[in-house]
């Protein structure tokens, strides 16, 4: 099955059921995923549910959900989903809607937290947390410690060096905020979707690049399926078809230095 750029049609768990029982690898395979990263924001839930799906997996838990968790409690109890949204912020986690569960604990930190539960979840997922994550391999070492076993663990992330990452990246912190501020006001600090700090620790689109880490924290069965582009310069014309143009050569060459973001995802052994 393919989704091209631009197909809008939902995927559904029944339409990956042929795409490769086996490996996360043959799983994409067979999903075919556009090169672009509208491709990745459109299908993020529907990839979640297809492979929960396609290995037998309920325990939920969306590392960093926060105030803005990708499922309701409505939508976790149609997908048949035992979810926990966590977050190491009380504020944040205060924020999050009714009916959901929480966890307070730092994916990067020690585990001492109450709220831990080592080999408790059959899948762990984060949307545009691991920049913000100070150390990374720890992240991912600690994630193979709460997964039970042929548990996936998936993360979205913005890369390095996309250049529009990269910028923010080099940037000193004032002017980088200021310019996101600039172009979305939403994201000002009591704005719905505040900036918070980014260090892009680890944050890559290459396999080559992010499996010697992996396989360091406990995992064997690795996939990271990157993607190219992002709406950041569409308010800007002139920069927005050089931005295009850029994405697409950069795909069509699997330039993978210069993704714009990737699903970087493992499976523990069982």
């Amino acid at each position: 099955m393919s989704m091209a750029l631009g197909d809008r049609r939902a995927l559904r768990p029944q339409d990956v059921a042929a795409a490769g029982r086996g490996s996360l690898e043959s799983f994409f395979a067979g999903l075919q995923p556009d090169w672009h990263s509208n491709w990745a924001w459109e299908h993020y839930e529907a990839t979640i549910l297809a492979l929960m799906h396609q290995f037998g997996l309920t325990r939920l838990c969306e590392i960093g959900g926060g105030r803005d968790p990708l499922f309701s409690a409505e939508d976790a109890g149609r997908h048949g989903l035992d979810l926990i949204v966590n977050d190491i912020d009380a504020g944040e986690l205060a924020l999050t809607p009714k009916g959901l569960r929480t966890a307070r604990f730092d994916i990067a930190g020690d585990l001492s937290e109450p709220d831990v539960a080592r080999g408790g979840y059959d899948m762990m997922i984060s949307r545009m947390v691991f920049e913000h994550v100070h150390d990374v391999e720890r992240a991912w070492a600690n994630i193979h410690a709460l997964l039970a076993p042929g548990g996936i663990g998936l993360a979205f992330m913005p890369t390095l060096w996309a250049p529009v990452f990269a910028l923010n990246h080099i940037l000193p912190k004032a002017a980088s905020r200021a310019i996101m501020h600039a172009l979305f006001p939403a994201r000002r600090q009591d704005g719905d979707d505040p900036v918070f700090p980014a260090f892009y620790d680890r944050c890559r689109g290459s396999r080559a690049t992010l499996a010697p880490m992996l396989q360091r924290a406990g995992f064997r069965d690795v996939h990271v399926q990157p993607f190219w582009g992002s709406g950041y310069f569409e308010r800007m014309p002139g920069l927005r078809g050089i931005d295009a143009a850029f994405n697409r050569l950069a795909a069509k060459a699997d330039w993978r230095l210069v993704t714009t973001y990737a699903y970087v995802v493992v499976r523990k052994e069982r």
